[in-house]
C-alpha cells in the first residue's frame, strides 16, 4: 500500500482551510507515514537485490549454473542448490521480520485518533486520513498529528504550551502563540467551519527553528514565523484546547523531513570479504588456466596414446576443447576454497552473538525490567572496531532531572558539615534526609540531608530568609493545583524547578503569580509582592532579575545569574564574603555541580520612579531600543549585596563519566549532538569528563555568516598548530596509526582540545566548501559539542565522518530527534529512555542505561570481532589446505579434473568434520574475560586498527594453507612411493593415498583449532575430539562391505580403510604429516610470545597467574575533576518569558482542568558521584597489571 503520491518539486505551498477540493489540486502528500523499507510488491526483488550485492551469492549462483552442465561437473547440482537457497531464505526471513514491525509501527502512528472539522462537525478521524488544509482540534497531552498553523487556544490572547522532546530532545515547556485575528474564532465551530484563509508559505524543508509565511483573509495579509507553527512530535501541555490548521502532512511534515532513509548496513568485514572473494576467484581462474593449459599439452602429448583403451575416435576431442572443458570443471573442483558453509556459520556465529548480548545480566537494567536487545543479528563484530561515538545528550548521557545539592549562605557552605576531624563530609553521605513532613505543601521526592538550614531558618537568620525569598520570586515558574489540591510546578527550565522546589521544601512556597503581583507562603504566612519590574533573562546577561515591593513598602531588587557577571556587579563592602563564597564556588564545580550566584538591593522609591519612566522610554524607541534597554538593566543592577551561591547537580545517568573516561582511553573519539543550548552542552561536557579545565584550549565557532565561520575556524587552526609547536618540545607523540589522514599534521597533535560549534554555525559549515576544514579541525579534537543541531544535521555530521575518514561509527540517542543520526551511523544504538521507543525501534542495539554502551563494545564488540577474526582466518586456512590438494594432484592424473579425495569426503568436509569446531571457536573463544576486558581499553585498538583480519592476515592465511597442502599431498606421496606395505603388498594404490591424506587433513586442522583455541570449554573439548570420532566412524561405515552391498556405485572404497589404517607405515605417515604441517606454527607462536608478547597475552598470562593465586581485588582509585567554576544558571532558558509575565499574556482566568500523568517529575536526589562510589565489582582490578600501557 502506498500513502503518498509522487509529485513535481514544490517552490511554494499554497493551502486553503476548508477546502479539500482546491488543495486536492496540488497533489499534497496526505498524513500516512511509512519507515519501513519494503511492502508485498517490493519485497523479492529489492531484498535478493541486495542479497545478490554479495559477491559471495552472486559467486555461487554462478557455479550453480556451471554444475547444471554435465560436460563440466563432476559434483552434483544440489551440493550448492541447498545451501544457498537456504541462507538467502533465512537473511530474507530476518529482513522480512525486521521490517514487519517498521509497519506495525507504521500503522500504530498512523491509525492514531484526531477531531478534524469536516462539513461543520468535529470528528473523529485516522491520522493517515488527515488532509492538508483541514481543521484539527488537539486536547491537552495530545500529541501533534501534523505541522499546524496555530489559529486557537483554550489560553489568553491565544497561547498554548508544548513540549518538543521528540524533535530537539527538550522536555522544558515552550510558547507558541496564534494571529489576534484567528485567536478571536476561539471553539466557536460554526466561525471556524467558516474559516477561509489561504496561507502561502515555504516548501517543505527540514528546518526546525524556521518558517515564513503570509496568511490571507476578509482582504488582509498577515505575516506568519515559527511562532505561529506547532510541529508533527510536539504535545500539547498545560493547555486545554487549541484549534489548527494542516499546512505540511506525513512525508512532507518537518518530523519526517528530519527523519532518514533506513539503509542496508553492512560491516567492513563483509566489505572485505567481497573483495577477498573476488581474489580467490582470479585465483581459482589462473589455477583453472594453468591446469587447462596442462590439460591441453598433455592430451596432445600423452593423451593420444590412451584413445585406444578408451574407446575415442581421433576426431572426437581435441586438445584445445579437452582444456577449455578442464577449466570448468577445475573451477567446480577449487570452488571449495571459499564454501557457502562459511557464509551460513558466520550467520550462525553472529545469531550467538546476539543471544549473549540478549542473555547478558549485566546490561539488563531492573527499575524498568528492560533487557539489552540486539535488534540485528549482521553488525556484532563492528561493534569490536568503533572509532567515533556520536551521542544525544538529554535522556542519553542525562537523566534531565536538576537536584538541589549544596548551598553557600552568607560564608557558610550547606550540604556539608565537619567529621568531628576537622574534615568536611558530605551530609548526604552521613546524615539521615531532613523530614520535610511539617510542611504539607513540600516535595518529598526531594531530599536535603543538612538539619543545619533548618536551624538557621528556625532561628531567624535573616540573610537565610532572603537567600531564599530569591529563589521563590525570581524566577519565570507557572504554578497551578491538580485535582487533589497539590501545587504543581511548570517550569520553564529544570533548573529553575530545582530552585523553586528547594525553597518550597524550606518553608519558602512560590504560591501564585498575575502580571503585577507574586504570591508566596513564608513559613506559614502568606505574602504578596508588588512586581514593579522583570529584567529577563539573555544569554549576554546571563542573568535575571525582579524588583518588588515588600509589604512594608521596601523595593527590593533581586538577582541570580552566573557568577563571573554578577560579581562585577557587587559593592566593594562583600570583598570578605566574596573571596569566601568564589572558595564555595570552586569547591562546588569540583564536584561537578552547576553554580550559581544570588545577590540583592535595596532601592530608593524616587531613584527607582526615575529609572522606570526612563525605562518605558527606552521601551517605545524605535531604533536601538534593545540597546537602550539593556543599559538600564545595567544601571540598575549594580552596588549589590551578596548573598550565597547554589549548587545543583544535573543527574547524569549512572555510570557516564566512568564510560565516557573508558571508551575515551580505548581511542574512541565521542561527539556530543544535542539540540539543547550551549551553555547547557558545555556544562554537561564539563559534568562527564569530556570537557577538562586540564585541556589546552577549548574552541567556540558561533558564526552566522559562512565568511565568519570559515574565519572562525581558520583562527582556530592557526591557534592550534601555534600552541602544538609550543607544546611538541620534550612531548612524546602517539596517534593512532591506523587512520589514513588526508592531514600528515594531524599525528603530531599533542595536548587535548575541544571544538564546539552552534547549529546556524554548523549548517554553514556543512553546506558550503569549508567542511573540510571543519572535519580536520574537529578530529584534532579529543571532544566535539554541536548545539542546537536539527535531526537532520545530525545525520550530516555522522555522513561527513564516514565519507571523509573512512572510519566505523555509532550513535545513540533517545528520541525521534535521533533517528536519523541512528539510521547513518554503521553502528544505531537506542536508549529505552522518556521519549518513546522511536530511537528504538530505529536502532541496531539497545538497552537501558547509557553505562551499558561500554560493556557493549569493550567486551561484547571486542570478543565479537576477536571470534569473527579468529573464524575467518582458520577457515581460509583449512579450506586452502583441503582445496589445493587437488591442483598439487592434477600434475599427477594427467590433468583429468579427478578428485583427489573420495566424493563423499569432499562433501563432508566442511559440513560434519570441521563445522562445529570452528563454531564452537567463533561462538564461545575469548582471549581476556570480560572483566580484564572492561579494566584494559587499550585491548579494543586492534579493532580500531583492524589487525587481526585483513588483506595482509588473508594472504598469511593462505600461505599457511598452500604450505600445508604441500605437506599433506607430497609427504604420503614421498612415503608411498615405490613402497610396500607390512603385508608385502603395494600401498600406492590411489583409495589408499585418499584415504591417508584425509585422514591426515582431519588430524592436522583438528591440532591446528586446538592450537587457536584460547578458551575450553565442555563444548569445545566434544566438538573437536567428536568430530575425529565422527569422521573415523563415517570412514570405516562407508568402506565396509554393508553399506557397499546396498549401494555398489555410491561407495567404491570397499574395505580400503580397514586395509589401509591397520598399517603401522600408514599411521607413522599420518604423524610425520601432521608433525611437518604443525610444528612451524607451534615455533612461530613460541617465540611470539615469548620475545614480542601483546597486550592480550600478558594479560591472558597475568590472568592464568591471578586464577592460581587468587589475590584479593583491589578498587579502582577514583579521581575527582578539577575545579571549574561554570555558571549553571539558563539550563535551557529562553529570554522573552519575562515579558511574557509582565503583559500577563501567559495568566489564566481559571486553572484548566487536571491532566492526570502531566505532573513533572520532581528530582531524584541520588548524585552521580554516589552512585560511582558504590559500583564496586565493576570497577575493580584483577591484578596488579600497571594500567597505563605504553603502545
Amino acid at each position: 500500500m502506498f500513502c503518498s503520491k509522487k509529485k513535481s518539486l514544490e517552490v511554494e505551498r499554497i493551502v486553503k482551510a476548508n477546502d479539500r477540493e482546491h488543495n486536492e489540486k496540488f497533489q499534497y502528500a496526505d498524513n500516512c507515514i511509512h519507515t519501513s523499507k519494503y511492502n508485498i510488491l517490493t519485497f523479492l526483488p529489492i531484498n535478493l537485490f541486495e542479497q545478490f550485492q554479495r559477491v559471495a551469492n552472486a559467486y555461487f549462483l554462478f557455479l550453480l549454473i556451471l554444475q547444471l552442465i554435465p560436460e563440466i561437473s563432476s559434483l552434483t547440482w544440489f551440493t550448492t542448490m541447498v545451501p544457498l537457497v537456504l541462507v538467502i531464505t533465512m537473511t530474507a526471513v530476518k529482513d522480512a521480520t525486521d521490517d514487519y514491525f517498521r509497519h506495525k509501527s507504521d500503522n500504530q502512528v498512523n491509525n492514531r485518533l484526531s477531531e478534524v472539522l469536516i462539513d461543520s462537525k468535529l470528528q473523529n478521524e485516522k491520522w493517515m486520513n488527515v488532509k492538508v488544509g483541514d481543521i484539527v482540534k488537539l486536547e491537552n497531552n495530545q500529541f501533534v498529528a501534523a505541522d499546524l498553523l496555530l489559529l486557537s487556544s483554550s489560553e489568553p490572547h491565544g497561547l498554548c504550551y508544548i513540549e518538543t522532546a521528540e524533535l530537539d530532545g527538550e522536555t522544558n515547556l515552550k510558547v507558541r502563540h496564534a494571529l489576534s485575528v484567528t485567536s478571536e474564532l476561539g471553539a466557536d465551530i460554526s466561525r471556524l467551519a467558516k474559516f477561509d484563509g489561504t496561507v502561502v508559505c515555504e516548501a517543505p524543508n527540514n528546518k526546525l527553528d524556521k518558517f515564513t509565511g503570509v496568511l490571507s483573509w476578509k482582504g488582509s495579509k498577515h505575516s506568519l514565523n515559527n511562532e505561529k507553527i506547532i510541529l508533527r512530535g510536539c504535545i500539547l501541555r498545560n493547555t486545554s484546547w487549541c484549534f489548527g490548521m494542516v499546512i505540511f502532512a506525513g512525508p512532507d511534515t518537518k518530523l519526517m523531513q528530519n527523519s532518514g532513509k533506513t539503509k542496508f548496513k553492512r560491516t567492513s568485514i563483509d566489505r572485505l570479504m567481497n573483495t577477498l572473494v573476488l581474489w580467490i576467484f582470479g585465483f581459482l581462474a589462473c589455477m583453472g588456466v594453468i591446469l587447462a593449459i596442462g590439460n591441453s599439452i598433455w592430451e596432445n602429448q600423452v593423451g593420444d596414446q590412451f584413445r585406444t583403451f578408451l574407446f575415442r575416435n581421433e576426431g572426437e576431442k581435441n586438445s584445445v576443447f579437452s582444456g577449455f572443458l578442464t577449466f570448468w570443471s577445475y573451477i567446480i573442483i577449487l570452488n571449495t576454497v571459499v564454501p557457502i558453509s562459511l557464509y551460513v556459520s558466520m550467520e550462525v556465529i553472529r545469531l550467538g552473538h546476539s543471544y549473549f548480548i540478549n542473555w547478558d545480566r549485566k546490561m539488563y537494567y531492573p527499575e524498568k525490567a528492560t533487557p539489552a536487545e540486539a535488534r540485528t543479528t549482521t553488525l556484532n563484530e563492528e561493534l569490536g572496531q568503533i572509532e567515533y561515538i556520536f551521542s544525544d545528550k538529554t535522556g542519553t548521557l542525562t537523566e534531565n532531572i536538576m537536584t538541589f545539592k549544596k548551598c553557600s549562605i552568607n560564608g557558610k557552605i550547606y550540604g556539608e558539615a565537619d567529621d568531628g576531624m576537622g574534615q568536611k563530609t558530605d551530609m548526604t553521605k552521613k546524615n539521615e534526609p531532613v523530614d520535610f513532613a511539617v510542611n504539607p505543601q513540600a516535595d518529598r521526592t526531594c531530599q536535603f540531608s543538612d538539619h543545619r538550614l533548618m536551624e538557621s531558618i528556625k532561628l531567624g537568620d535573616s540573610k537565610v530568609y532572603e537567600f531564599l525569598r530569591v529563589l521563590a520570586l525570581c524566577h519565570t515558574v507557572m504554578s497551578e493545583e491538580n485535582s487533589a489540591g497539590q501545587l504543581i510546578y511548570q517550569v520553564q527550565s529544570p533548573d529553575e524547578g530545582a530552585l523553586v522546589t528547594a525553597a518550597r521544601n524550606l518553608g519558602f512556597i512560590f504560591k501564585s503569580r498575575t502580571s503585577e503581583t507574586i504570591t508566596i507562603e513564608e513559613l506559614g504566612t502568606l505574602v504578596t509582592y508588588q512586581l514593579l519590574a522583570f529584567l529577563d533573562f539573555n544569554n549576554i546577561r546571563k542573568r535575571m532579575s525582579v524588583i518588588v515591593r515588600n509589604p512594608e513598602g521596601q523595593i527590593k531588587l533581586y538577582s541570580k545569574g552566573a557568577d563571573t557577571i554578577l560579581f562585577e556587579k557587587l559593592h566593594p563592602s562583600n570583598e570578605d564574603l566574596l573571596t569566601l563564597t568564589t572558595d564555595h564556588l570552586s569547591e562546588f564545580a569540583g564536584e561537578g555541580l552547576r553554580t550559581l550566584a544570588i545577590a540583592y538591593r535595596d532601592l530608593d522609591d524616587k531613584y527607582f520612579k526615575e529609572w522606570h519612566k526612563m525605562l518605558e522610554d527606552a521601551n517605545t524607541l524605535i531604533d536601538q531600543r534593545d540597546e537602550r534597554v539593556a543599559g538600564l538593566y545595567e544601571e540598575i543592577e549594580r552596588d549589590l549585596m551578596l548573598l550565597g551561591a547554589t549548587a545543583v547537580e544535573d543527574k547524569l545517568q549512572e555510570g557516564v563519566i566512568e564510560t565516557v573516561t573508558n571508551l575515551s582511553l580505548a581511542n574512541i573519539k565521542i561527539w556530543v549532538l544535542t539540540g539543547d543550548k550551549q551553555e547547557t552542552a558545555i556544562n554537561i561536557g564539563y559534568a562527564c569528563n569530556m570537557l577538562t579545565d586540564d585541556m589546552n584550549d577549548v574552541f567556540i565557532i558561533s558564526g552566522n555568516t559562512a565568511v565568519e565561520v570559515r574565519e572562525e575556524l581558520r583562527k582556530a587552526k592557526e591557534n592550534l598548530f601555534e600552541q602544538n609547536r609550543s607544546f611538541s618540545n620534550g612531548h612524546v607523540v602517539f596517534e593512532k596509526q591506523q587512520l589514513e589522514l588526508d592531514s600528515v599534521v594531524e599525528e603530531t597533535i599533542t595536548g587535548d582540545y575541544a571544538l564546539i560549534i552552534n547549529g546556524h554555525s554548523l549548517a554553514h559549515a556543512l553546506e558550503s566548501g569549508i567542511k573540510g576544514d571543519l572535519l580536520e579541525l574537529a578530529c584534532m579534537c579529543k571532544t566535539v559539542v554541536c548545539c542546537r543541531v536539527t535531526p537532520l544535521q545530525k545525520a550530516q555530521v555522522v555522513e561527513l565522518v564516514k565519507k571523509y575518514r573512512n572510519a566505523v561509527t555509532l550513535a545513540i540517542g533517545d528520541g525521534a530527534n535521533d533517528v536519523s543520526m541512528i539510521k547513518s551511523a554503521h553502528i544505531g544504538v537506542g536508549i529505552s529512555g522518556q521519549e518513546g521507543m522511536q530511537a528504538v525501534l530505529a536502532s541496531d542495539y539497545s538497552f537501558a542505561q547509557f553505562r551499558y554502551l561500554q560493556r557493549l563494545l569493550l567486551v561484547h564488540g571486542r570478543w565479537s570481532y576477536f571470534r569473527m577474526c579468529k573464524f575467518l582466518c582458520y577457515f581460509f586456512y583449512k579450506n586452502f589446505a583441503f582445496t589445493l590438494v587437488h591442483f598439487w594432484f592434477g600434475f599427477f592424473c594427467g590433468f583429468s579434473a579427478q578428485t583427489v579425495y573420495d566424493q563423499w569426503f569432499i562433501t563432508l568436509f566442511n559440513i560434519v568434520y570441521t563445522s562445529l569446531p570452528v563454531l564452537a571457536m567463533g561462538i564461545f573463544d575469548q582471549d581476556v574475560d570480560d572483566q580484564n576486558s572492561m579494566d584494559y581499553p587499550q585491548l579494543y585498538e586492534p579493532g580500531q586498527l583492524n589487525l587481526l583480519f585483513n588483506k595482509r592476515k588473508f594472504f598469511i592465511c593462505m600461505a599457511h594453507g598452500i604450505y600445508t597442502s604441500l605437506a599433506l599431498f607430497f609427504i604420503p606421496y614421498g612415503a608411498f612411493y615405490n613402497v610396500a606395505g607390512d603385508d608385502g603388498q603395494h600401498v600406492a594404490d590411489y583409495q589408499s593415498f585418499a584415504v591417508t591424506m584425509a585422514t591426515s587433513l582431519v588430524i592436522v586442522v583438528s591440532v591446528q583449532i586446538a592450537l587457536d583455541t584460547s578458551y575450553w570449554t565442555v563444548i569445545n573439548h566434544v566438538f573437536i575430539w567428536g568430530s575425529v570420532a565422527t569422521y573415523f566412524s563415517i570412514l570405516f561405515t562407508m568402506h565396509s562391505n554393508g553399506i557397499f552391498g546396498i549401494f555398489p556405485n555410491q561407495f567404491p572404497f570397499v574395505g580400503n580403510a580397514r586395509h589401509s589404517l591397520a598399517q603401522k607405515c600408514i599411521w607413522l605417515v599420518i604423524l610425520l604429516t601432521t608433525v611437518a604441517s604443525v610444528m612451524p606454527v607451534v615455533a612461530f607462536r613460541f617465540l611470539k610470545v615469548d620475545l614480542c608478547p601483546a597486550l592480550s597475552d600478558q594479560i591472558r598470562r597475568r590472568q592464568k597467574a591471578q586464577k592460581k593465586a587468587k589475590p584479593s581485588r583491589s578498587r579502582r582509585p577514583q579521581t575527582r575533576r578539577s575545579s571549574s567554576r561554570r555558571s549553571g544558571y539558563a539550563f535551557a532558558h529562553q529570554e522573552g518569558y519575562g515579558e511574557l509575565i509582565t503583559s500577563g499574556k501567559n495568566m489564566r482566568a481559571k486553572n484548566p482542568p487536571p491532566t492526570p500523568g502531566l505532573e513533572k517529575t520532581l528530582y531524584n536526589s541520588t548524585s552521580w558521584i554516589e552512585n560511582l562510589c558504590k559500583k564496586t565489582t565493576d570497577t575493580v582490578s584483577s591484578f596488579s597489571l600497571d594500567k597505563t600501557v605504553k603502545l
